[in-house]
């Protein structure tokens, strides 16, 4: 029988701070004298069954005003595969830039530059790691949940997404990440 893969992802980046009364005042999203225009995050995913996998994404951010937001993290990834004889395992690691535009309180347009450090495993199983850039951009939702933090949505388009390598670190051009985000 089958292993039942179960997937529990807490992520805590790739939005910007917003006050819980933003939805009140367009004024709200910039930081307050007492408080620092930096915001911090990261994420946490894992996921067990046939495919084990870890993801942790530290992030950090700067408000350059109440529109833009600029900021960096990194990127780790372990897999393991048991759906292969000697489960075959691989890390990915990298970075990436991004800017974020607020177009009102709550809706985004975010540009990220990403590169990643890609181990594959190959069609008989040893494994290559291969560096890969890529061009990514979309929109985003944030909902103030406290008067530092906001819980988001971002759905993301991979601009040079490859179906012909089978080794791309995406297997799908389109990417949605979740997560809350908090300011110092």
């Amino acid at each position: 029988m089958k292993k039942v893969t179960w997937t529990i992802v807490i992520l805590l980046a790739l939005a910007g701070t917003v006050p819980a009364h933003a939805q009140d005042d367009p004024d709200a999203a910039l930081p307050s004298p007492q408080s620092s225009p930096w915001f911090y995050g990261g994420g946490i995913g894992m996921g067990f069954g046939d495919l084990d996998w870890i993801e942790l994404y530290p992030l950090i951010g700067y408000q350059v005003n109440r529109q833009l937001s600029l900021g960096g993290g990194v990127t780790y990834r372990y897999l393991n595969d048991d759906r292969f004889a000697g489960s075959p395992s691989t890390t990915d690691y990298g970075g990436n830039l991004f800017a974020r535009f607020r177009l009102t309180p709550q809706f985004f347009l975010e540009a990220d530059l990403e590169y990643l450090s890609h181990e594959f495993v190959r069609f008989d199983l040893s494994t290559g790691r291969d560096g890969f850039n890529t061009v990514l951009g979309g929109v985003g939702y944030s909902q103030p949940i406290g008067s530092r933090a906001s819980i988001f949505v971002l759905v993301l388009y991979d601009f040079t997404h490859d179906d012909i390598d089978p080794f791309y670190p995406y297997s799908d051009p389109w990417i949605i990440r979740g997560g809350i985000s908090a300011g110092f």
